[in-house]
C-alpha cells in the first residue's frame, strides 16, 4: 500500500506543502490552508463584524484566491463583512486590460460587487503615457505611489472601512530584504506589520502575511480558479526583482528562511538616538507624502 495523507491517513497525498514538508491530500490541504488563514485572521484582529473590506483585486494568483477564501471563510465564520473587489487600472496595454477582464469574471464567479478606478481619471495619465515621458527606468516606483494612493481613494468612495490586500510571505520577505539593501530605517520598521495605517481613515490588512506564494500557486490550481498570470511588462526593470530571486534562492536551500527573514524584520528594534524621518501629507489632497506638495496630486 503506498503513502496516506499525513493529516487524515486515509486518503493517497496530492502534493507536499512547502510550508511544512507534509505530504497531503486536496481535501487536507484545502482545510489547513484555509484555517491557517483564519487563524491569522482572528489571532491579529484583522476585521470587525459589519465592516465593508475592499479586496484589492488585480486578477493575480494572490488577490484571487485571497477574493475565493475571504468570501468562503466570510460565510463559514460569519465574520459579517459587506466584501467587494477593487480594481486598478493603470492604463498598460496587453497587460491591464487583459487581467481586467479576469476580474470582472471574479465577480460573477464569487458573487462580490467590482469597482474599478483608472489612473487615466485620477490622474489624467496612464501608465504607458508616463513611460513614455520618463522611459524605463523608475516604473515601478512611480505606479506604486499612484496605485496607493488609487486604492486609498476608490475604498474611501466606495466606504470601506478596511483595505485587505493580497501580499504574502513570500512579498514580505523581499520587502525587509529590499528595505535592508536600501537602508531604509523607516520602512524596515513597519513592513512586517500585518495592518498598517490603523490611525487613519483606512486601515490596509494582509491575510496572507504567513501564506507562502507556491501554495497559494497550488491552492489556485487545485481549486480551478480563474487567475491572470501574465507578468507586467514593466515589471523586468524593477529592483524587487534581484531581492524575489535571493529569497526564492534561501527557499530553495532553507524553505523555513522566508519565515525567518519576517520574524527578523518583526523583532527589528531602533535605537532611541537613532532619528526617524516624519511621515508628512500632501498640503494639497491630503494624501501620506514625503514632499510638501505630492506629484501624483
Amino acid at each position: 500500500m503506498g503513502r496516506l495523507c499525513d493529516i487524515c491517513l486515509e486518503r493517497r497525498p496530492a502534493l507536499r506543502r512547502p510550508k511544512t514538508f507534509q505530504q497531503v491530500c486536496r481535501c487536507c490541504f484545502f482545510s489547513a490552508f484555509e484555517e491557517e488563514i483564519h487563524k491569522t485572521i482572528i489571532e491579529n484582529q484583522l476585521f470587525k463584524h459589519g465592516e465593508r473590506v475592499a479586496i484589492g483585486a488585480s486578477g493575480g494568483k494572490d488577490s484571487t484566491v485571497l477574493a475565493y477564501v475571504l468570501t468562503e471563510l466570510n460565510k463559514r465564520h460569519n465574520y459579517g463583512l459587506d466584501l467587494f473587489l477593487l480594481s486598478i487600472d493603470e492604463g498598460i496595454t496587453g497587460y491591464r486590460d487583459d487581467s481586467l477582464e479576469t476580474v470582472k469574471r471574479n465577480e460573477v464567479q464569487y458573487g462580490i460587487p467590482l469597482e474599478v478606478v483608472s489612473y487615466k481619471a485620477l490622474y489624467g495619465w496612464t501608465m504607458d503615457e508616463i513611460v513614455q515621458e520618463i522611459g524605463q527606468k523608475n516604473n515601478c516606483t512611480f505606479c506604486g505611489v499612484f496605485r496607493r494612493q488609487a486604492l486609498d481613494r476608490g475604498a474611501t468612495v466606495m466606504g470601506a472601512n478596511k483595505l485587505a490586500t493580497g501580499h504574502n510571505a513570500d512579498d514580505i520577505a523581499e520587502t525587509v530584504l529590499l528595505n535592508l539593501l536600501r537602508g531604509d530605517i523607516a520602512r524596515l520598521s513597519r513592513c512586517t506589520l500585518i495592518t498598517t495605517g490603523e490611525e487613519g481613515a483606512l486601515p490596509r490588512c494582509k491575510p496572507f502575511k504567513y501564506t507562502y506564494e507556491k501554495e497559494i500557486v497550488m491552492y489556485a490550481y487545485f481549486k480551478k480558479l480563474d487567475y491572470f498570470s501574465t507578468e507586467c511588462v514593466y515589471s523586468p526593470n524593477a529592483y524587487r526583482g534581484f531581492a524575489r530571486q535571493f529569497i526564492k534562492d534561501l527557499e530553495a536551500v532553507r524553505p523555513r528562511a522566508i519565515l525567518d527573514v519576517i520574524k527578523s524584520g518583526e523583532d527589528f528594534r531602533i535605537g532611541p538616538a537613532v532619528k526617524m524621518p516624519e511621515q508628512g501629507v500632501c498640503e494639497r489632497c491630503g494624501y501620506i507624502s514625503s514632499q510638501v506638495i505630492q506629484l501624483t496630486s
